[in-house]
């Protein structure tokens, strides 16, 4: 039986919805002071929005996600960006098991390995693979926030059926008590994590109704909403909620172009 983690991420095509996030991706990555042959681990990097801003640094960059569609999607933008020192493999974060201990300078996770299902796993293993003296960062939706992705899920939510026992929100990431509990069961004392609320910025050339398209047709968990309303014959309630999101959320000058800011939840653990 397939990995649920995996199916959800294999099932859309989230290049479509990263295609956005670029700018904000580079802007995040030049913040964390990548210096030339520093070892990064991007986990649950997607098709490389920050990964390849990271190599494009001088770092040496392994790209790891579960979704093997994505990792081969990172691997062609690495190769057209003649980026020899970035690097992609399907892997899973509750369980590097293809990763050394110690090996990496600086591990990042933007919107990646919260989605994994094991978050204390999910710690102990970033905690593992990052040098003594290196840094964890990552990035993390915030749970009930008024921004676009905490209320994208929201809403979704609310058309699918509950979760199975024992399954563990993502969006619980967001919160600092539980980054300070995940990271000490893992090694981490509280006063060497720091949790600062940032922004991250969703751009794009089309219409607010049209990102909603992109996120209804390619990003696996408003696919499993929009089939469940489907059932219940509510898919057409279901857009029209999103889409009065996407346009109240939209700070473009024209209607026809997006812009929509999202706090997320900025970790940064020192090991």
């Amino acid at each position: 039986m397939m990995n649920p983690n995996k199916a959800l991420w294999e099932k859309g095509d989230f290049t479509q919805i990263a295609q956005t996030m670029r700018q904000s991706g580079d802007e995040l990555v030049a913040k964390l002071g990548i210096t030339e042959g520093m070892r990064v681990i991007d986990l649950g990097c997607g098709d490389g929005t920050t990964a390849l801003p990271e190599a494009l640094r001088g770092a040496h960059v392994l790209g790891i996600d579960i979704a093997h569609n994505l990792v081969e999607a990172g691997k062609r933008r690495a190769a057209a960006a003649g980026l020899a020192n970035c690097t992609f493999q399907e892997g899973d974060a509750c369980h590097l098991s293809d990763v050394a201990d110690h090996s990496a300078d600086l591990v990042v996770s933007i919107f990646g390995a919260m989605f994994a299902p094991k978050p204390f796993d999910v710690a102990k293993e970033m905690v593992r693979v990052t040098k003594p003296g290196g840094k964890i960062v990552m990035g993390n939706w915030i749970p009930g926030d008024p921004t676009l992705v905490a209320q994208i899920l929201r809403i979704s939510s609310a058309y699918t059926p509950p979760p199975p026992e024992g399954f563990v929100s993502p969006m619980t990431w967001g919160v600092e008590s539980n980054v300070l509990e995940r990271f000490g069961q893992a090694g981490i004392p509280p006063q060497r994590i720091a949790c600062d609320k940032d922004t991250f910025t969703f751009v794009a050339p089309f219409a607010p109704s049209e990102f909603v398209r992109l996120f209804q047709n390619f990003y696996g968990p408003t696919m499993n909403a929009f089939e469940a309303a489907e059932r219940n014959g509510k898919a057409a309630e279901l857009e029209r909620e999103l889409t009065e999101l996407f346009i109240s959320q939209n700070k473009a000058a024209t209607p026809d172009s997006t812009l929509i800011p999202a706090a997320y939840l900025r970790v940064t653990v020192s090991c």
